[in-house]
């Protein structure tokens, strides 16, 4: 009967998998629950109801879902500003729980209308801005607890406290924090079987334990089933509407967000191709259910995901065993989670801020665009030191404001700027038609036709997925495009290395100065793209693949 449901072929590995990734995500959900606000319970209830949940309803088979780095940070703020408007947490309980449900219900409505089509279209410098401004946070947020200091609510006001470290450091904190540092990162040099950061957790925990070491411990967690939490939270006040729709659509957009980016990962992995709508909605309802117990909100998290792949995971029930294996800790461990130093939570969340910062787009910033740097730059301050909801704002109208101007002063110019046209390379241009009559069986010739931007960067993708089997080559005739931003450079560099690792020969022609640049400061050219597949002329790139064809023959 239930073999109509479930291959059970498949149960080992989802088990496995299941169980890993719920080691995994365990310290975690503690440490995003205390940076929260609302305590390492809070932490733990998000990523059982989100982890069961999302996997049940959601659109990719092997997803772990739970608190995110960025989904705690959204979360922190909302707790601050809400104990800000009531005075106290308990006073702002019903603020908090309402807009994490409202996000939840906005998920929801999200993959119902298909919302999911229009996510792609963030500018690369918007999201890698966001996100590196997130990491921050969280590092930030973190050098008070790491020192044994009271944490403070946002990271203007760690800057003010920053005296305070010179005269009232915990040194017991300071060593137990280095040393979960260094246990996170040499963990994995010996052995990644196990994961480094619940070594870390055990390890630095029972140091501090059994040596009786005086640090701020996460206190009592209670044991047994959450209660339900949503009684009052339709009784809030009326000046409290803005800040609940405010926080509660930017928890839907970057939890629908970071949910799609792994997704994308786990397509990649697995070679499958998940429901876009149906993640949204299985993430909206893990969230719905989470705020109905008191957990903070979350969404698909890249590290539980890729080692629950790994371990073997293959379907929904992978994921749900993940969350349900965190039931278990809740039910039977509990009390023992108490004994946790915060300083320990405190040199978990440091490593992991640290990995969410866009390092790599910050290195090109003196090399891509200057209106995709300012975008960048401007979008990263305003998150790390002021509004989380200003800076996605800003940073879209901006970079849509500059893409515009350089669209205007490229047609000034007298250059071509238009749609894409023939991508799919199913109509030859008059001067390939006799090579293409010749070779289609083996080589693919792509046109691109306008600016390589943020609003064409997911079609170009797609496009470039759908290659026929046996295709030797791929050309991109590129002398029709006169721009490309930042978002157009790393999915091209994206598409280029897929194509080479699929043994496909990626044959540049005609790239004009500004895009030859490019991919020239950032090394693409040459270290991605040889010389020897770089052409001037579409007549030149037959003549060299002409000879390499007969050579493999």
């Amino acid at each position: 009967m239930f073999s109509k449901f479930y291959n059970f072929k498949n149960f080992k590995g989802d088990f496995t998998g299941g169980l890993v990734a719920g080691v995994v995500a365990l310290p975690l959900a503690l440490a995003f629950g205390v940076q929260s606000g609302l305590g390492a319970t809070a932490g733990l209830y998000g990523a059982i109801a989100i982890g069961i949940f999302a996997a049940l309803f959601g659109g990719t088979p092997t997803q772990a879902s739970g608190p995110t780095g960025p989904m705690t940070v959204v979360s922190a703020a909302l707790v601050a500003g809400a104990i800000q408007m009531n005075g106290t947490l308990d006073n702002a309980m019903n603020i908090i729980l309402l807009t994490f449900l409202l996000g939840g219900v906005f998920q929801l409505i999200f993959g119902f209308l298909n919302i999911a089509s229009y996510v792609k279209y963030f500018p690369y410098p918007v999201v890698s801005g966001f996100m590196s401004g997130v990491g921050l946070i969280i590092v930030i947020l973190q050098i008070l607890p790491f020192a044994g200091l009271e944490p403070a609510k946002s990271t203007v006001a760690v800057l003010k406290d920053l005296p305070s470290l010179l005269t009232d450091f915990n040194v017991s904190a300071l060593i137990l924090g280095a040393i979960t540092i260094a246990i996170y990162f040499l963990v994995p040099k010996i052995t990644k079987a196990i994961p480094s950061a619940l070594v870390a957790l055990i390890v630095a925990s029972l140091i501090a334990y059994f040596t009786k070491m005086e640090v701020p411990l996460i206190g009592d967690i209670p044991s047994g089933l959450p209660s339900f939490q949503l009684g009052n939270i339709f009784s809030v006040d009326a000046e409290a509407y803005s800040l609940i729709l405010e926080y509660s659509l930017v928890l839907a957009v970057l939890g629908s967000i970071d949910s799609l980016l792994t997704s994308v990962i786990a397509d990649n992995m697995t070679k499958t191709k998940h429901n876009s709508n149906r993640e949204l909605i299985g993430q909206g309802i893990g969230n719905m259910i989470a705020a109905a117990f008191g957990g903070i909100p979350g969404a698909g998290a890249t590290k539980g995901t890729v080692v629950n792949i790994n371990a073997g995971g293959k379907t929904r029930l992978s994921g749900m065993i993940h969350g349900l294996f965190l039931l278990a800790v809740l039910l039977g461990l509990g009390q023992l989670a108490a004994h946790i130093p915060l300083c320990v939570l405190a040199g978990l969340l440091i490593p992991i801020g640290i990995k969410i910062i866009d390092f790599k787009g910050i290195k090109h910033l003196t090399k891509v665009p200057k209106s995709d740097s300012v975008v960048l730059i401007l979008v990263l301050l305003i998150t790390t030191f002021g509004s989380l909801i200003h800076a996605v704002g800003i940073g879209i109208a901006l970079a849509c404001l500059l893409f515009m101007k350089k669209s205007g002063d490229i047609s000034e110019r007298g250059m071509e700027v238009g749609n894409v046209a023939d991508l799919d390379g199913s109509k030859p241009w008059q001067d390939e038609t006799s090579f293409y009559e010749e070779y289609k069986e083996k080589v693919i010739i792509k046109h691109l036709y306008g600016p390589l931007f943020f609003g064409f960067t997911s079609y170009f993708k797609d496009q470039i997925k759908t290659l026929p089997d046996g295709i030797k080559a791929v050309i991109l005739r590129m002398d029709r495009v006169p721009y490309m931003d930042q978002s157009g450079l790393y999915t091209l560099e994206d598409i280029i290395f897929d194509l080479r690792a699929g043994n496909k020969e990626v044959i540049l022609v005609g790239l004009q100065e500004q895009p030859r640049d490019m991919l020239e400061k950032v090394d693409i050219i040459p270290d991605l793209i040889p010389e020897d597949d770089v052409f001037d002329t579409i007549e030149a790139s037959f003549v060299y693949l002409k000879q390499k064809l007969k050579q493999e023959q």
